[in-house]
């Protein structure tokens, strides 16, 4: 026997090797555990606070020896996407420096715009104001800041803008309606009236990588109503798109990203939004998902008659339609943290035009100092929604994985 053991010890190492490790590395390698908490996962973002010591590894490994991309920005904030985990359970993966051989998610600027891209453009940002699309459109509805077109994965449009009966509708934005500011009431919603904008301050940085790319800009809100312009709110944007496949379900890839919106007063007096029943996050589908029969909602709460779901509470809200012969749609998931959540929505009569509206339940105020922040998930999918996959995935949004690293 003691020879046996003589022979065995320096194949432990040859062994190791070729499981991809060595007992060193593995010795030395922080480990990263995962817990699935009261939800199945599948897909899931995990995003935890990394130290400087971390920032060196790409990846990690999982007792199968499979190896996940992992990306840490500058703030220290790690991510990757987990493919699967059962509620209740738990993986611990190893940190490594190797890179897997991923795709990278691409972010890109061109002339006036930022698009994102995997294989495909999945969403493009407005930065300073376009060409008008028709010359019979006024100058006063320009603006910038605002994510147009929305791609669906099989790159089908879902998004509209410069809408022939709306044409302050611009895909995915941010503006309030019913205001008042130093004793003034402008309107950053309704553009033709004059009575306010928002404009387009500066794209502060974009990046690409394996897990997320995105971009962060920044926004002003400009009350017009008086003897000179002046700023109410500063906003900055910031928007990531992740990198997603489907393993269990590789008929109905979809595409996800999030944006967070923080607005701060711009000067010592604050916004004041009376109650109203539109103003916020807007969305505007395609144009041919115009009329009372062309969009479908679908509410978290299991409403898909567009009337009784107006003025109602979501967590989430689906909106889809017809292109092109098939069905394309967008959920909009509403964060938990959000003001008033889960928050009343705005779902039209006629036209694919959705909102989160928390005004809707009475008066609210933007104080100086207080930043107001805003967080929505946007899920893409061709085809009819699921609902249980789309609670599935509000829970990943709401309640995502934890995760605790070991040294």
């Amino acid at each position: 026997m003691p020879a046996a053991r003589f022979l065995l010890f320096p194949l432990l190492p040859l062994l190791a090797a070729c499981h991809g490790f060595s007992p060193s590395a593995a010795r030395q390698n922080p480990r990263l555990v995962v817990s699935a908490g009261a939800f199945d996962r599948e897909q899931s973002v995990v995003s935890f606070s990394a130290g400087p010591s971390l920032s060196k590894y790409r990846a990690l490994r999982d007792e199968q020896n499979r190896l996940f991309a992992l990306q840490i920005d500058e703030t220290g904030e790690a991510s990757f996407i987990l493919d699967s985990l059962s509620a209740g359970g738990n993986r611990t993966f190893q940190f490594v420096r190797d890179a897997p051989p991923a795709p990278m998610l691409k972010t890109k600027r061109d002339g006036r715009r930022v698009t994102i891209s995997g294989t495909a453009p999945i969403v493009s940002y407005q930065a300073e104001p376009g060409d008008l699309p028709r010359s019979s459109i006024r100058m006063i509805f320009q603006r910038g800041g605002y994510l147009h077109p929305v791609y669906t994965p099989a790159g089908k449009i879902i998004t509209d803008d410069f809408a022939t009966n709306h044409l302050h509708h611009h895909g995915i934005w941010m503006a309030w309606t019913k205001t008042e500011f130093q004793g003034r009431h402008p309107d950053f919603w309704n553009m033709g009236d004059g009575k306010g904008r928002v404009e387009f301050v500066g794209l502060d940085k974009n990046w690409s990588g394996a897990v997320h790319a995105g971009f962060s800009a920044r926004h002003r809100f400009v009350d017009t109503t008086g003897s000179a312009p002046v700023a109410a709110l500063n906003e900055t944007w910031q928007v990531k798109v992740y990198q997603m496949s489907s393993t269990k379900s590789p008929q109905r890839p979809r595409h996800v990203f999030d944006l967070i919106s923080t607005q701060t007063c711009a000067s010592s007096d604050p916004l004041r939004l009376p109650a109203y029943h539109y103003g916020g996050l807007g969305f505007r589908g395609h144009e041919s998902w115009n009329g009372k029969e062309q969009t479908r909602f679908l509410t978290s709460e299991g409403i898909s008659d567009r009337v009784q779901g107006n003025t109602t509470t979501g967590r989430w809200c689906h909106i889809s339609g017809e292109v092109s012969g098939t069905t394309a749609g967008i959920t909009i998931f509403n964060h938990t943290g959000n003001f008033r959540s889960p928050q009343p929505m705005r779902l039209h009569p006629t036209e694919p035009f959705f909102c989160y509206a928390p005004q809707q339940q009475g008066d609210m105020e933007i104080k100086p100092g207080t930043p107001y922040i805003s967080r929505f998930r946007f899920v893409v999918q061709d085809g009819e929604p699921d609902s249980k996959e789309l609670d599935r995935l509000w829970n990943d949004y709401a309640h995502p994985p934890l995760a605790k690293i070991l040294p």
